[in-house]
């Protein structure tokens, strides 16, 4: 039936439409603010040169506080760090403080050129993408 949603309809009262409705709203702004941040963090990781993967292997995600040291992990795709990013998502809620961060001693110079296989850095062109992952995601949990 055209103009109808799973909000409408005969059976339940409004009360009970706009309570679902609310429950799956929440829900979708915490699912999006969890797909931005992996996307982020996705962005940051795929971007970031790889020599040893050591670079790679720092990227760390914490909520509340950021991290203050670096990590001895490897990680020459990423896909180890992007895994554990993905996978600390269920933690994550609408309105907490998230970090990404690496701490090793040679992340500014990295993003500022100092290699050649990133000379436009990481952070700065995630900057740069960030509205349009946000709209995406939007796009894509819409309730």
């Amino acid at each position: 039936m055209a103009g109808t949603s799973k909000y409408a309809g005969a059976q339940g009262s409004f009360a009970q439409q706009l309570q679902i409705f609310r429950t799956d709203a929440l829900e979708a702004i915490d699912q999006t603010y969890r797909d931005v941040v992996i996307q982020v963090g996705e962005t940051l990781i795929n971007l970031s040169p790889v020599d040893t993967g050591r670079f790679k292997g720092n990227w760390q995600f914490t909520i509340g506080q950021p991290s203050t040291h670096s990590l001895d992990n490897y990680d020459k795709t990423g896909e180890e760090r992007i895994a554990a990013l993905t996978a600390q998502m269920g933690a994550l809620e609408y309105g907490q403080v998230v970090w990404l961060v690496n701490n090793l001693v040679y992340a500014i110079p990295l993003e500022y050129g100092h290699s050649q296989k990133a000379p436009e850095g990481m952070v700065r062109i995630t900057l740069t993408r960030f509205q349009q992952i946000v709209d995406d995601v939007i796009r894509a949990n819409q309730v």
